[in-house]
């Protein structure tokens, strides 16, 4: 069957000729370089180890770095009047927000939470986000939520006001845009825990580190998505705002930012989202709320009680979630829910609740409400490790599929990777890279990789890229299954997207303990922790991508005769391709994020070496395991998205 375009028309033979000669171009140029190479590279490095006349020692500068701070930290006066007083700015802010919501009361902020979602979707959300508020309660964690959620709201303006200022840096200056991909890059591949020890250094533990170590998490999708918006503002608008002789400033309040009003509001949930998933994680730093009953729960291997305090986390992220993503379709199709007075009687009903708790003396939640959760679950955990973590009758238990997993597929994808001489690794990576893009997109790749062996991180970054390897491969393969299946039944994707929803909210800490016990310590755990969380991901932009094929190319091969299969293979798949590549790309950036998380499990490698820098102090161990991971990201992003060529004018 004839392969159809977006348009639904055939694709000339020329171009698919033209892709085949380029692509055996490269494959010839690639032998003769690779018959070149190799044996002068053999002939001058015969180890396979990285040289060591090669790798920078980073802990001299990076514990004089330490020092300074410690020793200056109460008198100079960058920390005076400039880090304290931004510390003060945020305690005074979070403790503000903290007060109005205790002194709403549960019943105000319950009625303020559904009124608000009300006005923006309408009953059913209304009712769902106040049953999702009262749910928080019930599992005897009101006061904790209250904590998270001023803390978050706080978090969320700063990445929201910072991710605003640099997006619209990048979205009207191209020069701006190039400098500040690569920083965006690293604020959102750099392990969490490898920034925690700086930002605790300068501000110390407490509240201020936490709700900063948020911002510089949660504000990249903001500012990319707001750069997206402004360069893709409609061109025949804007000529006509500028053929009126409007001013730049006038062009930006009335054209480009209402043009932008969807990746706005989606960098919003994008925020709030990425935010929420740094609540466990802020807690080590003193964040405290829900993600410090979370962290005590695991330190004392009561699941229950973490699953307890995971579950408002997840309950606020899905509320927040189709709140903002309900405005956003609210705004892109005009709709209006009462105007002014619709708000006007949101705030007075709120009031009103407030109020009548007050005076009826509930503004604390009832003790005797509460539901204990936390024995069941515990009692289900010990059930699961003594039935299915071995002996299973014909298929065996979870310890004997991580064993064989571990035996058949991580070792033998580590143990090749250390057998490979350093100079091989860096012309394969070269090669990959520069078959699915330019020589530019190789040369990035081959330096990421390069710096890695500079830092004096070879062995155990290789290490570490087994095991995201085999995450992706298996993220890969599930995920597209299931997106296919989503993709071609509405039914399978609503009954999927809770499921989705808490495995993409559900703190990665909560799940370890459950994860640990059905399949042991050791890397296997690790790696089921990355696809657990990488896997909601891949399946929704799989899902979105294929649901979004042009009508037109489907009816087209409809009417050719085409099978379902042959729709898929030969149309839907190939035209989904962007979505499909960027599932590729979330898939590794999601297991790279978790690899942190597997250093606890035992999945050693980098992951190991950065949490074992912030519980030492060690600043040089944290950073330079934390600029590995984004190396490696960096040069996984090239090798796995191909780079367009830019074509002359008439070409």
């Amino acid at each position: 069957m004839a392969v159809v375009s977006a348009s639904g028309l055939r694709r000339p033979p020329r171009f698919a000729a033209l892709v085949r000669n380029r692509s055996l171009g490269k494959l010839l140029l690639l032998a003769v370089a690779g018959g070149v190479l190799v044996p002068v590279a053999h002939s001058l490095w015969n180890s396979g180890s990285w040289p060591s006349v090669l790798t920078v020692d980073l802990s001299g500068p990076f514990g004089r770095a330490s020092d300074w701070i410690i020793d200056n930290r109460d008198s100079h006066p960058l920390f005076l009047y400039f880090f304290g007083h931004v510390s003060h700015l945020v305690t005074l802010s979070v403790r503000g927000v903290y007060l109005v919501l205790l002194a709403a009361g549960w019943a105000g902020v319950t009625a303020a939470a559904g009124l608000v979602a009300w006005r923006v979707a309408g009953v059913r959300l209304a009712v769902g986000t106040a049953l999702a508020f009262l749910a928080c309660g019930l599992l005897g964690m009101w006061v904790p939520t209250m904590q998270t959620l001023a803390l978050m709201v706080v978090a969320v303006v700063v990445s929201v006001a910072v991710g605003l200022v640099l997006g619209l840096a990048a979205g009207l200056s191209d020069r701006t845009y190039r400098a500040l991909r690569p920083v965006l890059d690293t604020m959102q591949v750099l392990p969490a825990f490898a920034y925690l020890l700086p930002v605790v250094l300068v501000f110390g533990i407490g509240v201020p580190a936490a709700v900063l170590a948020t911002v510089v998490y949660a504000a990249p999708p903001m500012a990319r998505l707001t750069a997206l918006g402004l360069r893709g503002a409609d061109q025949g608008v804007m000529e006509a705002v500028t053929s009126m002789g409007s001013t730049g400033r006038q062009r930006l309040l009335t054209a480009r930012l209402p043009l932008a009003r969807g990746e706005l509001l989606l960098g919003l949930n994008q925020t709030i989202m990425m935010a929420l998933s740094m609540a466990v994680i802020a807690s080590v730093i003193g964040a405290g709320g829900l993600g410090d009953r979370v962290y005590q729960a695991l330190a004392s291997v009561d699941v229950g009680a973490a699953l307890a305090a995971g579950i408002p986390i997840v309950l606020l992220a899905v509320v927040l979630d189709r709140t903002t993503g309900a405005a956003g379709a609210r705004l892109g199709s005009g709709l209006s829910r009462g105007g002014v007075w619709g708000w006007a009687v949101a705030a007075v009903g709120t009031v009103a609740v407030a109020l009548a708790a007050r005076f009826a003396g509930r503004l604390e939640w009832p003790g005797s409400w509460d539901v204990n959760i936390a024995e069941p679950v515990n009692r289900a955990v010990d059930w699961m490790t003594d039935h299915l973590y071995s002996g299973v009758p014909y298929v065996g238990g979870t310890a004997d599929w991580a064993g064989r997993f571990t035996t058949w597929v991580l070792d033998p994808l580590r143990d090749g990777l250390h057998v490979l001489p350093w100079w091989s690794v860096l012309l394969i990576v070269a090669a990959l890279a520069w078959l699915i893009g330019t020589w530019r997109t190789a040369l990035t790749a081959v330096l990421a990789m390069a710096a890695i062996g500079v830092l004096g991180v070879w062995k155990p970054s290789l290490d570490t890229l087994s095991q995201v390897l085999a995450a992706v491969a298996v993220t890969l393969v599930i995920g597209f299954g299931v997106g296919i299946a989503a993709a071609r039944s509405t039914r399978v994707e609503r009954v999927l997207r809770p499921v989705l929803d808490v495995f993409q909210t559900m703190p990665q800490f909560v799940y370890l303990i459950p994860v640990v016990a059905l399949f042991g310590v050791g890397r296997a755990p690790a790696v089921a922790a990355a696809v657990v969380y990488a896997l909601p991901a891949v399946v929704r932009i799989t899902t979105q991508g294929l649901r979004q094929v042009d009508p037109a190319a489907l009816e087209s091969a409809r009417s050719l005769g085409a099978s379902t299969g042959q729709q898929l293979r030969q149309v839907q798949l190939p035209l989904a391709r962007p979505a499909l590549l960027l599932a590729v790309n979330q898939g590794v950036v999601l297991v790279l994020a978790v690899v942190i998380i597997g250093g606890l499990v035992g999945g050693g490698a980098l992951g190991y070496d950065v949490v074992f820098g912030l519980a030492q102090g060690d600043l040089a161990t944290g950073l330079v395991a934390g600029a590995a991971i984004v190396c490696l990201g960096l040069m996984l992003d090239r090798v796995t998205q191909p780079t367009e060529r830019r074509t002359k004018k008439g070409a």
